[in-house]
């Protein structure tokens, strides 16, 4: 793992929402066994309307670009997404590090599927406490619960 040192992590502002929409496409469009069930203006009006507003976003800056994001609600990791270019560096365990430090516990869902998520999260210490059978997601897809406690 790299760690790049031009990589700047900061708040989130509201005008980083097209940025923010662009990389969830983005890292989205990256699995092929994922279901595209949102248009890109879909996926804008979700970053601006509901994930800025509502959970503590943090964005992850390589010069002038963002280049990954997390947002994080209570205990919970709501979206970690980087821009495929931009994975293998370090950035997505920075941003894990930084959102989570203080919190004791912290949970999360991750698609069965995405197999390099998941060991990215056991990696960093979170631990499978139930699988689902997609019926609780919007794209159908058996996921996992992920738990990391202090």
């Amino acid at each position: 793992m790299i760690i790049s040192a031009k990589i700047a992590l900061r708040p989130a502002v509201a005008s980083d929402a097209a940025a923010i929409a662009r990389i969830l496409r983005a890292a989205l469009n990256s699995f092929d066994w994922m279901p595209v069930i949102h248009t890109p203006a879909e996926d804008l009006a979700f970053v601006r309307d509901i994930v800025l507003p509502n959970q503590q976003v943090t964005v992850a800056e390589d010069g002038a670009d963002i280049v990954g994001f997390i947002a994080v609600i209570g205990d919970w990791v709501e979206q970690l997404y980087l821009d495929p270019a931009s994975t293998g560096q370090g950035i997505g365990s920075r941003l894990l590090m930084d959102a989570t430090a203080a919190l004791p516990q912290v949970k999360l869902h991750c698609f069965q599927a995405n197999t390099g998520a998941r060991r990215f999260y056991e990696r960093h210490g979170f631990q499978a406490k139930a699988f689902g059978d997609g019926t609780t997601n919007e794209e159908g897809l058996p996921d996992i619960l992920y738990v990391r406690r202090r």
